[in-house]
């Protein structure tokens, strides 16, 4: 760095360099995030039944999102019996998508 750099061109690239320090740290917490989860899940699934959510996930990744915290709170609470098998797995998603009810009105 030169000594000519002023006070406000230092402060520029301090801001930058603390903003790369923190999208690196929320990328950091969202991947440990995802590996919790995706350890919950084993230990909550069984093998069939998640890949059953990863089939879902690739056409509605926000319900399987959803489902996936459901099961974790439930499995923490001891409200399901473990494993929850893949026969469970599909009472569970047609209690989920039947109460989505869809209304075409015209206007």
């Amino acid at each position: 760095m030169s000594a000519d750099m002023s006070d406000e061109e230092l402060e520029k690239l301090k801001a930058a360099r603390m903003a790369e320090l923190q999208r690196k740290m929320a990328e950091e917490e969202r991947i440990r995030r995802e590996a919790e989860r995706q350890a919950a899940m084993r230990v909550i699934l069984t093998s069939e039944a998640r890949q059953r959510l990863a089939n879902l996930r690739l056409v509605k990744p926000e319900l399987v999102a959803q489902l996936e915290e459901q099961l974790i709170q439930l499995a923490n609470s001891g409200r399901v019996p473990l494993p929850i098998t893949d026969e469970v797995l599909k009472e569970i998603l047609a209690r989920i998508t039947s109460k989505r009810e869809i209304r075409i009105r015209r206007l």
